[in-house]
């Protein structure tokens, strides 16, 4: 069973950073791709941040592009979520996500079949 676990949120003033976590476990992590969310109050969960089993390919939300980095380590099956000049409107739940299946899916909810119960993100003007 897939198990993925979150850490590193907190509170942060704005122009901070944060780094984020995920440790995932139960299946051999470097066959797929992994990916961050984010849920703010009263909106619905939007993608983030895509990285492909190498790490060769990555991917963003056009809201992040240029201050957060996504990365893995396959040694330790752990998924990063490296976030800078953050701003108010970063404040959210983060998620890790993972999905089915070893292809490339896409920043889409509806491909992810495994999630972790969150980290809260909040930034301070």
């Amino acid at each position: 069973q897939v198990q993925l676990v979150e850490s590193g949120g907190g509170l942060v003033q704005a122009g901070g950073s944060l780094r984020l976590s995920c440790a995932a476990s139960g299946r051999s992590f470097s066959y797929y791709a992994m990916a961050w969310f984010r849920q703010a109050p009263g909106k619905e969960r939007e993608f983030v941040a895509l990285i492909s089993w190498t790490g060769g390919s990555t991917y963003y939300a056009d809201s992040v592009k240029g201050r957060f980095t996504i990365s893995r380590d396959n040694g330790k099956n752990t998924v990063y979520l490296q976030m800078n000049s953050l701003k108010p409107e970063d404040t959210a739940v983060y998620y890790c996500a993972a999905p089915p299946l070893a292809t490339m899916p896409r920043p889409s909810r509806d491909d992810y079949d495994y999630w972790g119960q969150g980290t809260q993100v909040t930034v301070s003007s």
